[in-house]
């Protein structure tokens, strides 16, 4: 039985960490198919609310129990500090750069909504 909470443990680590690919690039996918708007642009408040609030990812406590019921201890601390943090920062999180990243996420993001409303705005006057 611990091979499938492992296994479970194992899809909820990729599907979170897909999701914040989606949040900082999904954006790019919106040229290709803008009605993935409506997905994304709501991934992307949500996952800038719990960077900004220093909230965890309902996704990281079932992933805690999921480890902790295949006999693994589970971590502390959420998701991005615990996976992303230790390949970009040297030093554990702390409520600064969960703002930065928080900011980082929105500031990408309304960048590339804007070159695509500019791409689709000269389309349609062009």
């Amino acid at each position: 039985m611990a091979g499938w909470y492992g296994l479970g443990a194992d899809l909820v680590v990729l599907v979170h960490t897909g999701f914040v690919f989606f949040v900082v690039l999904g954006g790019v996918f919106v040229f290709r198919w803008p009605r993935l708007a409506w997905v994304h642009w709501p991934s992307v408040l949500w996952a800038v609310g719990i960077e900004w609030r220093g909230a965890v990812c309902p996704l990281t406590p079932l992933e805690n129990w999921l480890l902790r019921q295949a006999g693994g201890a589970g971590y502390s601390g959420d998701f991005v500090q615990h996976y992303f943090l230790p390949m970009l920062y040297p030093v554990a999180l702390t409520r600064e750069i969960q703002m930065i990243l928080g900011a980082a996420a929105l500031v990408l993001n309304v960048g590339v909504y804007t070159c695509l409303w500019r791409f689709q705005r000269s389309k349609n006057i062009g």
